[in-house]
């Protein structure tokens, strides 16, 4: 399993049998798309789904399958069997590869502010992406996809969530909003706090699960 960092919460995941891209926003490169069998959306914010460009990426590729959950799907109306609407605990696989969905809403921005739903994927029981929410996987996981910055984020809730998970490895993801330097501080105070140093892939930039550059 081969995974590539695109822009914010975006990641390409690659087996011997298939490429699956997870939450291609609007910070996402577009070639993130080319060549995917399945394309996993966690929510419908903009920054992890642009609805004319997935629509795009499927008319261009009659094959793109997609899932998402149920608010996103319905988004999608139009594609038919192609867009499958999911949510806690469904599974499913894409070319042999198994995907399991965890979690139901986004993380609270504030009290005013509506949630929206969100769903985690699991893949192949190995690397969790929990889109916006602090889901804990139901089991232990090699990588764990940290959302590094946003609107709802603390850190100290994204200590103590990296010490529950308690993964082998943890890549940030949904960094976009934070500059460079408060990637780093952020990173180092988490990864401090959790005992795990926490990478912060640069776009584009592949890498397998065992930690070496491919």
């Amino acid at each position: 399993m081969r995974l590539t960092k695109f822009g914010h919460a975006c990641v390409r995941v690659e087996t011997d049998r298939a490429t699956v891209v997870i939450d291609p926003g609007a910070f996402t490169e577009e070639e993130a798309l080319r060549g995917a069998d399945a394309v996993l959306i966690t929510h419908e914010h903009f920054d992890h789904f642009v609805e004319d460009r997935l629509r795009a990426a499927a008319e261009a590729d009659p094959g793109l399958r997609i899932w998402a959950n149920v608010a996103v799907a319905g988004q999608l109306a139009g594609l038919g069997g192609r867009v499958r609407a999911v949510g806690e605990g469904d599974a499913f696989e894409v070319n042999g590869l198994d995907v399991s969905v965890h979690g139901e809403w986004h993380a609270v921005i504030h009290p005013d502010i509506p949630l929206v739903r969100n769903v985690g994927f699991l893949l192949d029981g190995r690397l969790f992406h929990p889109g916006d929410a602090l889901t804990v996987p139901p089991q232990p996981v090699e990588t764990l996809l940290l959302p590094l910055g946003g609107p709802w984020t603390k850190v100290g809730e994204l200590i103590d969530y990296v010490r529950e998970v308690a993964p082998r490895r943890a890549l940030a993801v949904h960094e976009a909003v934070l500059s460079e330097l408060g990637q780093a501080g952020h990173g180092r105070m988490i990864g401090a706090g959790a005992g795990l140093v926490v990478e912060r892939p640069a776009p584009g930039e592949r890498l397998d699960l065992d930690g070496a550059v491919a």
